[in-house]
């Protein structure tokens, strides 16, 4: 990714108007104002993280013909100066667009709007047409019948009585009645082509409305595409190193997980301080992938996220033995079908699958097998899974069901078999050299079930139920990825091996005198 930058312009140039109303970067330089973080007024050039968004909704409005976007980011990444952008340029080109804002207070509402006023007030004549009404909080072009509206989220019933083509929600995870203004404005915006509905905001924690849309587009259970801005992507978040810099363990594990440079670390160590050295806080605010971002400073999450995004990243690691695949069934309606493969140290696939009836994800998982022609298949046969497997097995495929519930193959360390699954996906982590699939969805899945231990010192994983408890779905593809570390009498050589499996046992105190 790179700046968009344009040249020097002869305003009122026919070829400049023509650039400008064909696209937005250009448009955005050539005729929009924005104040600076350090106080002076400039052309808007799109930083990396705004180019990044702009791909992604142009790609989707050329796709679905309408935008429905949920944006997860940091502090101050640029995402509502680029949606108030994108608004302004179709508010004052089109006719019949209005556009409306909504915020979590008062203070952030006027800023935005104050944007909007900028915006106006800078862009050239010969870009702008003339505002018939220009107020506190309405900016209207009567000969467009187009203009803006604002609102904060504060008040219960904001917006409810108009039609709006384009929504910006900003900061949803810090509305009052959320789940209201969802089932009230968001209704205002008609399901039409050309319609756009962009929702933002920084994490506040698990289980409010922002994070369950997050949740289900990331799974793929409404059109709202999830899109993610790491921090890192800001240029300007750097610090000069001073003499004698050297890292902690905990910041050469960061570094190496997510392949900033030092000015950066630096940068981040700065920032930590200023957040009164809460490492949680800054994952927050400034989050490097999704999954820490909605990590709450209670949690103790059974796999640690960093874990993940190194193996996300790595390269080079071959993938050798049997290929195993795993399958988590779901009941009918939204919830999610889990699915994995992995052939030795490489998750090759994980993916979901949504809303497939018992008997039509029998046939799907049928396909699987037959596309991919897997060396084992394991099926988890709790509930719904049970008749699953009793099918999958009358149709002749050679598959193996596992209990979660059932006795672990060594009941000392573990509760249950899920929780040994779990530990055995743990310790295949910690060794490596491995690689998992670049998906956000699955780094949430194994970032999600927390862990603690029971009467007799064994490790027992979080149940999806006190998971929904804090607003945490269900580890589909995370349960699907672990089902192939399923191990019978034995843990298998070549997948961790043993001497993992030891090695984490003595990490982690997991029986008493280890």
């Amino acid at each position: 990714m790179s700046d968009v930058v344009m040249g020097p312009v002869e305003l009122g140039a026919p070829q400049v108007v023509q650039a400008a109303r064909a696209s937005l970067p250009a448009f955005c330089a050539a005729a929009l104002k924005i104040r600076t973080k350090s106080g002076q007024v400039m052309p808007l050039r799109l930083n990396d993280a705004q180019v990044y968004l702009h791909g992604r909704l142009e790609e989707q409005r050329v796709r679905m013909g309408m935008v429905r976007a949920i944006i997860l980011k940091g502090r101050q990444q640029g995402c509502s100066t680029y949606t108030e952008a994108r608004f302004y340029k179709r508010v004052t080109e089109e006719t019949g667009y209005r556009a409306f804002i909504l915020t979590h207070e008062d203070k952030a509402t006027q800023n935005l709007f104050d944007m909007v006023d900028r915006y106006h007030s800078h862009c050239p004549a010969f870009l702008k047409p003339l505002a018939t009404e220009d107020s506190a909080k309405v900016l209207t072009f009567g000969a467009l019948d187009s203009g803006y509206g604002v609102g904060t989220a504060k008040a219960g019933s904001t917006g409810r009585s108009f039609t709006f083509q384009l929504f910006h929600g900003s900061e949803v995870g810090f509305w009052d009645n959320a789940d209201g203004h969802m089932a009230g404005v968001l209704q205002t915006v008609p399901r039409e082509t050309g319609t756009e509905i962009i929702l933002e905001s920084t994490a506040n924690g698990t289980g409010n409305t922002f994070h369950k849309i997050w949740q289900e587009a990331e799974a793929g259970l409404n059109e709202f595409i999830p899109i993610f801005i790491p921090w890192f992507w800001q240029r300007e978040y750097r610090a000069v190193l001073p003499d004698g810099f050297t890292k902690s363990p905990e910041e050469m594990e960061y570094q190496e997980a997510y392949g900033i440079d030092d000015q950066q670390l630096y940068w981040r160590r700065l920032k930590i301080g200023e957040l009164g050295g809460k490492v949680w806080l800054f994952n927050q605010e400034y989050p490097a992938t999704p999954a820490i971002a909605f990590q709450s400073p209670t949690e103790d999450p059974m796999i640690d996220p960093d874990t993940v995004a190194r193996a996300r990243r790595a390269t080079g690691v071959e993938a050798r033995g049997e290929l195993r695949l795993g399958v988590d069934p779901a009941d009918s309606g939204k919830d999610r079908w889990g699915f994995a493969l992995r052939r030795g140290r490489v998750v090759v696939k994980a993916w979901s699958k949504a809303n497939m009836e018992t008997m039509e994800g029998v046939g799907y998982v049928g396909r699987v097998i037959d596309e991919n022609k897997p060396d084992r298949v394991f099926v988890d046969k709790v509930g719904i899974g049970a008749g699953v497997y009793g099918r999958l097995r009358e149709l002749g495929y050679n598959v193996i069901g596992v209990h979660s519930g059932e006795k672990a193959t060594e009941d000392e360390l573990y509760a249950n078999k899920r929780a040994e699954l779990w530990a055995n996906l743990k310790a295949w982590l910690s060794d490596r050299p491995n690689k998992l699939p670049d998906s956000d969805e699955l780094a949430s899945d194994l970032g999600g079930p927390g862990y603690k231990y029971d009467s007799s010192r064994r490790l027992l994983l979080e149940k999806k139920e006190d998971m929904k408890k804090r607003g945490i779905r269900s580890p589909d593809v995370g349960d699907a990825v672990a089902l192939t570390f399923w191990v019978g009498d034995s843990v298998q050589a070549g997948d961790g091996g043993k001497l993992a499996a030891h090695r984490l046992k003595r990490r982690y105190n997991w029986r008493a005198g280890a």
